[in-house]
């Protein structure tokens, strides 16, 4: 499968630094988010998802070096990668409520232990060494492109409120410049299981970056459906703050209630998008 080896073609050299370094960077990412986690001592409802698959894709990426030995690039940036991603679930555990850190846990046993211990004894004792390569090849492609529903999500809210405060220049840059690194580094290979689902990460960095284009100097799209009997003139979401509701008219104390939970709403998916485009788009 892997024509080309690092001794005998100097750009599957340069294609490997690039999409290491650009996938350590944004791995890097959530830590600013990790960092607020700490001094308030709360998650603020964002969930733990986005880092459960992320360790996951790391931990197949991993077991896929290890198969191909001719992917070895794969085994630095995704050992980071779990040993990162561990990092961030221990914090989340730790100022999680309740409720969420049970979620988390039963992922984990669910997903990281489960799921992976299954493909590795079907791999490893179902699937005959010439061909165990395909299939952690497949079942790696398979779940990359899966994963792939965290960018359309934000650019989707990108579109829906036509503001890019939701989705970092810098990051959808280094996500882009991953895609592109990995992508050389799969066709210089040879190895289609790593260059086709960069190709998607490939479009959807250039998308990323055309509506962070189109919308960046745009007034944010922040309206609420108008409710019975009252008119809502502005409604600011923000991911520090609670949404400030500026009446018209006079509310109803039931119309409040239910203004402040569809704000929180908005806000929390507001969140969550923003915290997934770190777990996509990664080999």
């Amino acid at each position: 499968m892997a024509m080309f080896t690092v001794g005998h073609h100097p750009w599957v050299f340069a294609s490997g630094i690039l999409g290491n370094l650009m996938s350590f960077l944004v791995y890097l990412a959530p830590i600013p988010t990790f960092t607020r986690v700490i001094k308030k001592k709360s998650t603020e409802g964002f969930q733990s998802v986005p880092y459960v698959i992320a360790l996951f894709s790391a931990m197949l990426w991993m077991y896929y070096g290890l198969v191909n030995t001719n992917a070895s690039f794969l085994l630095s940036v995704n050992g980071f990668g779990c040993f990162i991603e561990i990092i961030y679930i221990s914090i989340y555990l730790i100022f999680a409520p309740r409720r969420a850190r049970i979620l988390t846990l039963r992922l984990l046993l669910l997903i990281n232990l489960g799921a992976f211990c299954l493909i590795l004894i079907v791999t490893n004792f179902m699937v005959k060494r010439p061909h165990r390569v395909k299939a952690v090849g497949w079942v790696c492609l398979i779940f990359a492109v899966s994963v792939f529903a965290a960018p359309l999500s934000i650019m989707r809210l990108v579109i829906r409120t036509k503001s890019v405060e939701f989705m970092p220049l810098p990051l959808s840059i280094c996500l882009t410049l991953s895609a592109v690194g990995w992508f050389f580094y799969g066709i210089l290979q040879m190895d289609l299981y790593i260059a086709m689902p960069n190709t998607l990460g490939f479009v959807f960095g250039l998308i990323q970056m055309i509506l962070y284009a189109m919308y960046r100097n745009s007034t944010p799209v922040t309206k609420e459906p108008k409710l019975p009997e009252q008119v809502i003139d502005i409604v600011k979401l923000n991911t520090n703050s609670t949404p400030e509701v500026h009446p018209v008219s006079t509310l109803q104390p039931n119309c409040v209630e239910n203004e402040g939970g569809n704000g929180q709403n908005a806000r929390k998916e507001t969140e969550h998008a923003e915290e997934s485009m770190g777990g996509s788009n990664r080999v």
